[in-house]
C-alpha cells in the first residue's frame, strides 16, 4: 500500500474522470499510480493525458521508447518501472537476457541504434550537464528534432516517476510481475526493495 490513500475514479473532478479511465484501462496496469496522482486531479488531467497524447501521436518507435523506459528505471532502480516496462521492452523483439544486462556497455542483443538510445538515456540520467555534442550528431542520423525533443522529455520524465513511485511506495497491481516472469524475465531482474525506515 502506498504511504497515502488510494483515490477512486468516483472522486475526481468529471473533466478528469476520462483521462483517470483511459490511463487506467489503455496506457498499462498502473491503476494504483494513477489512484495517487489523483490526490492532484490536475497532475491526473495533464501528466496522464500528456503521456496519453503522446500514445496516440507515437512520434517515437515504442521500442526505443521502451529502451529509455527500462534503462532510466534500471540507472534509478525503480522496482515499480522496471515490473512494468520489462515485459513492453520484450514484447518490441528484445531477448529477456538483453534486458536483463542493458546497462552493460557491450550489452548483446542491442543494434547501433538501440545502444545509441540506450547511452543517451544514460548521458541525459547521469550526466546531462556534461554531455558532448557529438552524441547529438548522432541521433541525427537517425531522429528527427522532434523525435530527440521527445526523447529527452521521455527520459526526463521517467526518472520523475521513479522518484514519486518510490517516495510513495506505490505498490505493484497484481499480475504485473507474474507478466514479467512470463516474458521470460526474472525476479533477478528487479532492484533490490529499499529498506523501510521506520
Amino acid at each position: 500500500m502506498a504511504r497515502v490513500s488510494d483515490v477512486e475514479i468516483d472522486a475526481v473532478p468529471d473533466d478528469v474522470k476520462p483521462v483517470y479511465e483511459r490511463f487506467a484501462s489503455e496506457y498499462g496496469p498502473f491503476l494504483n499510480q494513477v489512484r495517487v496522482f489523483a490526490h492532484r486531479p490536475t497532475a491526473v488531467k495533464h501528466i496522464m493525458g500528456m503521456l496519453l497524447d503522446f500514445k496516440d501521436e507515437q512520434i517515437l518507435p515504442k521500442r526505443y521508447l521502451e529502451i529509455v523506459l527500462v534503462t532510466v528505471s534500471k540507472l534509478n532502480e525503480c522496482r515499480y518501472c522496471v515490473a512494468h516496462h520489462t515485459p513492453r521492452l520484450i514484447e518490441q523483439g528484445l531477448q529477456a537476457e538483453t534486458v536483463t544486462n542493458i546497462l552493460e556497455p557491450d550489452c548483446p542483443g542491442l543494434d547501433d541504434v538501440d545502444r545509441l538510445v540506450r547511452d543517451y538515456a544514460v548521458e541525459v540520467t547521469e550526466r546531462s550537464q556534461y554531455m558532448r555534442d557529438k552524441i547529438f550528431d548522432d541521433l541525427k542520423q537517425h531522429f528527427t528534432q522532434e523525435q530527440i525533443v521527445e526523447l529527452t522529455l521521455r527520459t526526463a520524465l521517467c526518472g520523475f516517476f521513479n522518484r514519486f513511485n518510490d517516495a510513495l511506495m506505490i505498490g505493484m497491481e497484481e499480475g504485473v510481475v507474474a507478466d514479467m516472469l512470463s516474458m521470460g524475465a526474472s525476479e533477478a531482474d528487479l532492484p533490490e526493495a529499499a529498506p523501510v525506515a521506520e
